[in-house]
């Protein structure tokens, strides 16, 4: 069946709440994050920062508070799911879209894993940020790409299945560098994230 989905562009500049990061700090203890969850979450919320502030300075559109919550929070429902099974994209965008009442942010973490549409940096900023920078982040470790899928494979990489799954995520991830690349005019894979001062 082909899904006829299609991502919606939530405008930055709307007067949807964005939570700030001591409340999502708080968040996570409400939902009982363990450390390991939380550090992975604050490297790849330091690392869309980062991004944000590259991507200002070229003149795009780019959320920063939005973004660093987004980042912040897309792990939120990983331990529930860790415990009790379930999609922990889609409960985490359900907690948060509860929590704040922003879609915008609710759409960076149901869709961190695998995005179902264009990939145009200009359009859809913040979701494809949270989805590369997600891709960066080995446990508690900024890796090139090739180092996170690797993991990727080794991990979850049980049947011919779950190896395409990973390959076109791979591929996917890919793409979103290039383009946010060729937008700020920079090589993001060697990039190390520099995180002092950050989050």
């Amino acid at each position: 069946m082909i899904s006829t989905f299609r991502p919606v562009h939530y405008p930055t500049d709307s007067a949807w709440r964005i939570p700030s990061t001591d409340e999502c700090l708080k968040y996570w203890h409400t939902y009982n994050l363990p450390e390991h969850i939380r550090e992975h979450s604050r490297l790849v919320a330091a690392a869309a920062e980062h991004i944000c502030c590259l991507a200002r300075k070229k003149g795009l559109d780019a959320p920063l508070k939005a973004v660093v919550a987004s980042a912040l929070l897309h792990d939120l429902g990983k331990f529930y799911c860790i415990k009790h099974g379930g999609s922990h994209n889609q409960l985490g965008a359900s907690l948060v879209m509860e929590l704040t009442g922003n879609p915008a942010i609710a759409q960076g973490v149901m869709h961190h894993i695998y995005w179902p549409g264009e990939i145009d940096i200009h359009k859809f900023f913040l979701p494809l940020v949270i989805i590369y920078c997600d891709k960066r982040v080995k446990h508690d470790k900024i890796v090139p790409l090739e180092a996170r899928f690797q993991d990727l494979y080794d991990r979850y990489g049980i049947n011919e299945r779950m190896r395409g799954l990973i390959y076109k995520s791979w591929q996917q991830a890919l793409a979103i560098q290039t383009r946010l690349n060729q937008a700020l005019e920079t090589d993001l894979n060697a990039c190390t994230f520099n995180c002092r001062g950050m989050v």
